[in-house]
């Protein structure tokens, strides 16, 4: 019996690409498909969540939204991994800068992810996991940042559960070298890791959480067109 349609993709077995560029808003997923894909063609609209495939430079390809954090990223990205042959995930999303190198439509892409959620307990595993991105992805998102002269930084991010916090730590974090926030890339890299297939996170900064700079939700949705390209390259 087929597993597909799933409770939260109506999609076909075949609808999806091997290859998903995610975002969290599926409105952005919706702006992918008309910016970039040829003949992008609808799979998915469960729960407003709008899935599209299509071709890129003749390559196929497919755009999906994943919601906010963790739990939601790690439904879909676990049922696009294990029930519809999905072999690679690219995250592109926005994140809140904790390095003073770092403004405002500058990239991050996310080459470790740390977090605070509890996701890794269902592995039980003996000890401290460290999610961490396809390297082929990773390489290939860094030599189209400088191809493009995009302004960029690899490094770690924290996967936060919590966007309102009353002790956020954020000194602390980037004590440690953690270069932004976000919340979804280190649910996004265990599953991929569980799954053996692939997964990057590339984030564009929308604000910056020490000197208050900030984009508009409009802006974010709309403009962050940067670290599309960078996806779109490694299709």
């Amino acid at each position: 019996m087929s597993k597909t349609p799933t409770p939260h993709i109506g999609a076909k077995k075949g609808e999806i690409a091997e290859t998903v560029i995610m975002s969290g808003d599926p409105l952005r997923a919706k702006f992918m498909a008309e910016r970039f894909l040829e003949n992008p063609v609808q799979f998915n609209n469960v729960r407003g969540m709008l899935g599209f495939t299509g071709t890129y430079k003749g390559k196929r390809v497919s755009v999906m939204g994943h919601g906010m954090g963790i739990p939601s990223v790690g439904i879909y990205s676990y049922e696009l991994f294990n029930f519809y042959g999905v072999k690679n995930i690219i995250r592109v999303g926005s994140a809140g800068s904790i390095n003073m190198d770092l403004h405002v439509g500058d990239l991050v892409i996310a080459q470790g992810a740390c977090t605070d959620s509890h996701y890794v307990d269902q592995y039980e595993l003996p000890g401290f996991y460290a999610p961490i991105a396809d390297f082929n992805l990773l390489r290939g998102a860094v030599e189209a940042a400088e191809k493009f002269g995009y302004s960029y930084k690899v490094g770690n991010v924290f996967s936060s559960d919590t966007f309102y916090t009353e002790n956020a730590h954020n000194d602390k974090w980037m004590n440690m070298g953690v270069l932004a926030v976000e919340m979804e890339a280190a649910g996004l890299y265990m599953n991929a890791a569980r799954s053996g297939n692939h997964a990057l996170t590339i984030c564009t900064i929308s604000d910056h959480i020490l000197t208050g700079e900030a984009t508009s939700a409009e802006e974010r949705q709309t403009t962050f067109t940067k670290m599309m390209d960078v996806a779109f390259s490694l299709i």
